[in-house]
């Protein structure tokens, strides 16, 4: 007869293993073509830039002159109305931050400061989504309106859902559905039950019986077993 308590440590690590080696928000395979990447002066008006990074590609709208609208969230926008502050460009912290405050906007930067050091493709969406990209001038002039503060959701309202709309008149963004894609994985393996209603059990007994340790350990289990 197995171990319960092996059982649990093997999931754990098998989860944690999914999860680092897993890119979750990259949209890009493995070994980009370098061919793929293009030079600032071979961007057009209304192009799609795409800085393909380790867990994430960041998108934006190229609308000339080296400038480039994207949305990127930023908590310093709730806490200041100041400009000269929250134009500087926006460091890790800033944005990690925008992410877990549900802040962002969509910003003007050069295209430096949004690449950010990292090579750069130009309208790979169009042939990842296989749609029909509006006319350039019209995907610059909609970035252009969109300027401004904005809500931010990982799932609902990142970079990805502004450059599809500007682009191709939808919000979409395969990156997360990927997500979504990888979290309903682990959600539905029912050893995920077994391995939450051990730690909340552990929990309690270490920490004691209250609200903060009990619900958890009985409403997490419930309703992993109801989603699988």
């Amino acid at each position: 007869m197995k171990n319960p308590m092996l059982e649990v440590v093997s999931l754990l690590l098998e989860k944690l293993l999914l999860i680092s080696n897993l890119k979750f928000f990259s949209s890009s395979s493995p070994g980009e073509d370098k061919s793929n990447f293009y030079e600032i002066h071979s961007f057009k008006r209304g192009d799609v830039l795409e800085v393909p990074r380790t867990h994430l590609t960041h998108y934006g709208i190229y609308l000339g002159d080296n400038r480039v609208a994207h949305l990127m969230p930023d908590i310093l926008l709730a806490l200041t109305d100041d400009q000269g502050l929250t134009q500087k460009v926006v460091s890790n912290k800033r944005l990690i931050l925008g992410v877990i405050g549900k802040v962002a906007s969509i910003r003007v930067d050069t295209v430096e400061d949004f690449s950010y050091g990292g090579d750069i493709l130009v309208n790979h969406l169009d042939e990842a989504l296989q749609k029909k990209a509006l006319v350039n001038e019209e995907v610059a002039r909609r970035a252009e309106k969109l300027l401004g503060v904005t809500s931010y959701s990982l799932l609902w309202n990142n970079c990805e859902h502004f450059v599809t709309y500007c682009r191709y008149g939808i919000r979409i963004s395969p990156q997360a559905d990927k997500f979504c894609e990888n979290v309903k994985i682990i959600i539905r393996d029912q050893r995920s039950v077994l391995a939450s209603a051990v730690l909340g059990l552990a929990s309690i007994v270490y920490l004691g019986m209250a609200s903060y340790t009990t619900l958890p350990a009985i409403f997490i289990p419930f309703f992993l077993w109801m989603a699988g």
